[in-house]
């Protein structure tokens, strides 16, 4: 992604240092880690399991040559999903919000509770901000085998979808949900809001070539992501089956196929998830 000496926004809050209340971390590993990130990787509901503890958890930390590089990245996708979503919204006679973005190391307050890195990138809607320990990176390349800058930023542009749906009302009426499913029927709904995240992260990157920002293998890239983190791939790494009841986010071909499907149309007309016949 052609992304150097562009401009960054101004919506980054860097909180990297700080740390959070002491939760998720610690005693959270193995199999235990992986029923996290299946939960809420890439957006789900961190409210669900993100909550207070007393104590701390402050991390030393010391910016790197390779941190600063990666948060001027996240800052110019963030920029670019700024000008693609204003423009959207412009078209669809609204106002387009612009969230704000937390880098954290270790852990993190928000108003959906406290988190530690072993979550994920997540989207939190109470605060209507993105927050990311940029470490995840890494885990992108090696754990998940999903390699370049632009799988980075389908992870952005994934997170940034989850407020749009916050922005049109649709996250809200799908947790509304909730307190009236079963948790196996809730769980379908949980998979349609993840794929239509997807299919707006498709939306951002058809506009992103068309601003000529993308380079040879980009949309692979954000392809092979979508992939790693489908449920059922995520599952078998994890447990060695799948059990397609408890998927919450959808499989690597569902998710690849809605991210795709935004990428050709580019609008958010053909992102219905949750009428379309087939995922």
């Amino acid at each position: 992604m052609k992304w150097q000496g562009r401009r960054g926004s101004s919506n980054v809050e860097d909180r990297r240092g700080m740390g959070g209340k002491a939760v998720l971390g610690g005693g959270i590993g193995g199999v235990g880690l992986i029923i996290v990130l299946i939960f809420t990787l890439l957006g789900g509901d961190p409210s669900q399991l993100l909550g207070g503890m007393s104590g701390t958890n402050t991390v030393p930390y010391e910016e790197t040559e390779q941190d600063q590089e990666l948060a001027e990245f996240v800052s110019v996708v963030l920029a670019d999903t700024e000008d693609v979503w204003t423009k959207v919204f412009q078209e669809e006679g609204m106002v387009y919000e612009k969230p704000v973005l937390v880098l954290y190391s270790g852990s993190v307050d928000s108003a959906c509770g406290t988190a530690t890195s072993a979550v994920g990138p997540f989207y939190c809607p109470g605060d209507q901000k993105l927050y990311i320990d940029l470490s995840f990176y890494q885990e992108l390349q090696s754990k998940f085998q999903a390699p370049g800058d632009f799988a980075m930023a389908y992870v952005i542009a994934h997170e940034v979808g989850h407020h749009v749906q916050t922005l049109l009302g649709t996250s809200q009426k799908v947790h509304a949900l909730r307190e009236q499913l079963s948790e196996e029927e809730y769980n379908k709904y949980s998979v349609k809001l993840e794929l239509q995240a997807d299919y707006y992260a498709g939306v951002w990157a058809h506009h992103a070539q068309g601003m000529d920002l993308l380079e040879e293998g980009d949309v692979e890239e954000a392809l092979t992501a979508a992939s790693a983190v489908g449920d059922d791939t995520i599952q078998k790494r994890s447990q060695g089956y799948a059990v397609p009841d408890s998927f919450t986010h959808g499989t690597s071909e569902q998710r690849k196929k809605w991210f795709y499907r935004g990428f050709q149309s580019g609008n958010l007309e053909n992102g219905d998830t949750f009428n379309a016949k087939d995922l």
